[in-house]
């Protein structure tokens, strides 16, 4: 099963309950309770909100696209902070 949803990353997905639609851009395994998937919208007249984005239970979610694939959103160097040792911050 976490094959499948990290398989789901970067695919097109719509919340059974409320119709909202998004790329599955990160999936997360709770101790207790549902797995979740975070589903990010497209941008609205050039802008984007992130208060649109949420995360939703695995089980509402239905696969409906293929969205982006992870290597099309690859850069020759990771983002994020760059690591530093501790004593170096």
């Amino acid at each position: 099963m976490d094959e499948e949803r990290i398989a789901n990353l970067g695919k097109l997905g719509r919340d059974k309950v409320t119709g909202f639609e998004g790329v599955i851009t990160a999936t997360a395994k709770h101790l207790y309770g549902c797995d979740t998937y975070f589903l990010t919208p497209k941008v609205k007249d050039g802008k984007r909100n992130s208060d649109e984005a949420g995360w939703f239970d695995v089980g509402r979610i239905e696969i409906i696209g293929e969205g982006v694939h992870a290597k099309d959103v690859q850069s020759e160097k990771p983002g994020g902070e760059e690591l530093k040792p501790v004593i170096d911050r």
